[in-house]
């Protein structure tokens, strides 16, 4: 389609005009904000210059936004958790100032491994989620997955003559988040195949993962020792080790919660 080039259009031919090309240019955030930064435009007398380039930022700005939101939804996040929605004050076992220099994302780019050990309720998965969130945000490709449906996945790719594939998948994303570990004894096959995984990033990119068990106690869930060690080696080297601690801040919050309403 070849749009009409002419002089002297009118408003509403120029309206008309500008709006077909946008939708042939894919341009959807020029083609809704172009009348309002039109009027802008006339009111702040702004060069041709500056015009064009508040219409091109308007795209760019729009676009790295729908690209972030993509990365966010493809990391399989369960639910949605903030760095600014955590409550620091509640938990005094995690500081501010670490969590903001994670919040960089230099480790990642460092292919390093995050460590976050504490019991239920004192705000594991809510900051893997967040830092996860945080590195889709500034361009990295996240994963998010509990650990038993990791492994039970893998277990299903080995029996369809799949996990060469399947390893190679989850190797490829910049960041792995793996929640829950620790939960759950898992087998000597479920493990080694864990390992596998853990074994194809190691030192290439960057495994973060949540624990409500000390490494002490995760011979539990890795019950063969040696194994075992391999595994806390490959998730701690070079790595941040956070503790949350073991008063769980969620119950405290319930708890006042129900104080408040029964003083009301």
């Amino acid at each position: 389609m070849t749009l009409p080039r002419q002089r002297g259009l009118t408003e509403q031919a120029a309206t008309t005009a500008i709006d077909t090309a946008c939708r042939l240019l894919r341009l959807p955030s020029i083609r809704s904000e172009f009348a309002d930064i039109a009027d802008r435009a006339a009111k702040d007398q702004m060069t041709y210059r500056g015009f064009l380039a508040e219409l091109l930022m308007a795209e760019c700005d729009d676009r790295a936004r729908r690209r972030s939101e993509r990365r966010i939804k493809a990391a399989g996040f369960p639910r949605e958790k903030s760095l600014r929605t955590f409550d620091f004050d509640a938990n005094p076992n995690i500081d501010p100032a670490t969590i903001n220099t994670l919040a960089s994302c230099e480790w990642i780019k460092k292919s390093q491994p995050l460590c976050l050990i504490g019991d239920s309720g004192t705000g594991k998965s809510h900051m893997l989620i967040a830092l996860g969130t945080e590195a889709a945000m500034k361009g990295y490709r996240v994963r998010y997955t509990l650990a038993t449906k990791l492994v039970n996945e893998l277990v299903e790719a080995a029996d369809e003559k799949q996990l060469n594939k399947t390893i190679a998948r989850y190797g490829r994303v910049d960041l792995l988040c793996i929640d829950e570990l620790g939960y759950m004894e898992l087998d000597r096959h479920g493990a080694e195949l864990l390992f596998q995984v853990l074994t194809e990033r190691e030192e290439k990119n960057s495994v973060a993962i949540a624990s409500n068990e000390s490494f002490g106690g995760w011979t539990k869930t890795f019950t063969d020792p040696r194994l075992c060690a391999a595994i806390v080696d490959r998730l701690t080297f070079n790595g941040t080790i956070i503790e949350t601690g073991t008063d769980s801040y969620r119950l405290a919050s319930t708890r006042a919660r129900a104080e408040h309403a029964e003083a009301g």
